[in-house]
């Protein structure tokens, strides 16, 4: 299941950053940010962008799949299509894009 929560997000940074028995120092310095900064994002208390995710997730040897989502029930295609006639044009141009990103990153 796809996670949107930014604390779980947060928090599977942090198990894999301690399974890659790294700081959180030496993390950012991988991904080009301020110990502070990753340090917020990893706590769930700061949004990110794209880039710096992919960046993240190289300086932690994992894919954004291994980050993102969790075990449990999956949403199916049917599901995803609707949510995404549900919201804006500009809206649906941004999931696209983010999958776009998320499937290149595979």
């Amino acid at each position: 299941m796809l996670i949107f929560d930014k604390i779980k997000i947060g928090n599977n940074l942090l198990f894999f950053r301690k399974k890659a028995g790294l700081t959180q120092a030496e993390v950012a310095e991988k991904a080009g940010l301020a110990d502070r900064t990753y340090a917020d994002i990893e706590r769930g208390e700061a949004n990110m962008r794209i880039e710096t995710f992919m960046r993240i997730c190289e300086a932690l040897r994992v894919t954004p799949n291994d980050v993102l989502t969790e075990e449990g029930s999956s949403v199916t295609e049917e599901e995803i299509l609707e949510q995404i006639r549900l919201h804006t044009p500009k809206e649906r141009q941004t999931a696209l894009d983010l999958l776009a990103v998320y499937f290149k990153s595979l």
